[in-house]
């Protein structure tokens, strides 16, 4: 038994392989990161400004999938992430 293809080639096909991991913000992931690090017991900050000033991601637990969940993001988006939240949260509203 042959099959045969559909002939009809004027419609395009859509697929779209997302998942939930692989459409995470930057502030998703440093959730993640930060709660796998507390888990296993890590000075998240510590371990966080260790990657992100080297880029080893061996400051980082593979636990959770932490350490392949923070190279998703360029460092540089962790530290404007990271300032811009603490700008908003500790400047918001106050005039000088």
């Amino acid at each position: 038994m042959v099959r045969k293809m559909s002939e009809n080639f004027s419609n395009t096909q859509y697929f779209k392989a997302t998942t939930d991991e692989n459409s995470l913000e930057v502030s998703q992931i440093l959730e993640r990161v930060y709660k796998a690090l507390v888990e296993k017991g890590y000075n998240p900050v510590n371990q966080i400004v260790g990657y992100i000033m080297s880029g080893d991601p061996t400051y980082i637990t593979s636990y959770n999938s932490a350490r392949s969940l923070i190279m998703r993001a360029e460092r540089d988006e962790l530290i404007e992430e990271a300032l811009t939240y603490y700008i908003n949260s500790k400047f918001a509203g106050k005039k000088e």
